[in-house]
């Protein structure tokens, strides 16, 4: 496997390529084209800018997280040719520059969900946080101001002011999609993509819903093993493959995350690894990565994906705010740092006992 650390670009992002190289056994960094607008076709010179000036600074640019779907595409509606033919090109261009990866996502209106960026935790760090109860009493066209004050300044993805500024147009756009309607949609735009795939040996690397529930009454699909296992054999192609995030899949406690690793070997292409501590199964907060301070067996989840024999990126990802930083909720230097020290750890532990054996 390799070891990367997500950045946003040198315009977005207070952590440098530089503090990256520096943590040790991070040798790539999973980034995107971050001022581009879901359905537009990202220009050859900007992606090699991109992978240029992160190749300068000793890395390497191991995927691209995410080359955001448009939502007519997610919809059905009959602009969506357009959209996946600029989708289309995107992924050729991106093939012509050596990137064979994409993580994305097919959820509706909201990118992910929390009811907090900001939680204080008794050592004193602040961690993203999710309550049921508080989404079951606000507006949904109001989530994004009762958040807006802990992003730091910042813009996060999936909640680009731009687009939160049309939420009640968006659900009313969804009122007719199901999660079967949502699956057909899912299944068409992996049919017309999957000839460029294959051309270009690019994976496709699904990201799960966040939290693995409906949230507002919206479809979500990609939740749990039943429906990922479904989506695989929908469109049985190795480059139709999954972004394993262990946050993502394991806000439901149902889901057997080792279990799931292993029902899917071959499709993971990507993984985001990282701890969750439960106070309720619907209130939880974003723990350090060490498996004690939460409530996930890390070594359990990194054993799955050696046995599996996962060799592509992955990511500590969320990480609290430590030492008085002051960054994007959930994606500072710090903890990040840690968590991609400590994920190494259990790697190379796991690697030396099976040699031993």
């Amino acid at each position: 496997m390799q070891m990367t650390l997500r950045w946003y670009g040198s315009k977005y992002d207070t952590v440098t390529l530089k503090q990256i190289r520096q943590i040790p056994g991070v040798t790539g960094v999973i980034s995107t084209l971050y001022g581009t607008a879901p359905g537009e076709v990202w220009e050859m010179d900007d992606i090699l800018a991109l992978k240029t000036e992160i190749e300068a600074a000793g890395l390497q640019l191991a995927g691209i997280e995410s080359v955001n779907i448009h939502d007519a595409i997610k919809i059905g509606s009959p602009d969506r040719e357009q959209y996946i033919e600029n989708y289309i090109t995107t992924l050729e261009r991106l093939g012509q520059a050596g990137i064979h990866m994409v993580c994305y996502n097919f959820m509706p209106v909201f990118d992910w969900t929390r009811t907090e960026l900001a939680r204080m935790r008794p050592d004193g760090s602040t961690v993203l946080a999710y309550n049921q109860a508080a989404v079951d009493a606000i507006d949904p066209a109001k989530m994004f101001e009762s958040i807006a004050g802990d992003m730091n300044g910042t813009v996060m993805p999936g909640w680009e002011p731009e687009r939160m500024a049309h939420v009640k147009e968006l659900f009313e756009m969804y009122k007719d999609v199901d999660d079967e309607k949502l699956f057909a949609n899912l299944k068409y735009f992996l049919e017309r993509i999957m000839p460029t795939c294959d051309k270009y040996n690019i994976n496709m690397a699904i990201h799960p819903d966040d939290p693995a529930w409906s949230v507002f009454g919206l479809p979500r699909i990609i939740i749990n093993k039943q429906n990922i296992l479904r989506m695989m054999k929908m469109v049985d192609n190795p480059h139709n493959g999954v972004t394993f995030c262990s946050g993502s899949y394991g806000t439901n406690l149902e889901n057997d995350l080792p279990d799931m690793i292993r029902s899917l070997k071959g499709r993971i292409h990507f993984a985001h690894v990282r701890n969750l501590k439960f106070n309720s199964p619907t209130d939880f907060e974003e723990a350090a990565h060490l498996s004690s301070d939460g409530t996930f067996d890390m070594y359990e989840i990194m054993l799955a994906l050696y046995d599996i024999g996962f060799d592509g990126p992955i990511r500590p990802d969320h990480g609290r705010m430590i030492w008085d930083e002051v960054d994007m909720p959930g994606y500072g230097l710090y903890d990040r740092a840690l968590g991609a020290t400590y994920l190494n750890g259990l790697w190379e532990a796991i690697e030396k006992s099976h040699k031993q054996k």
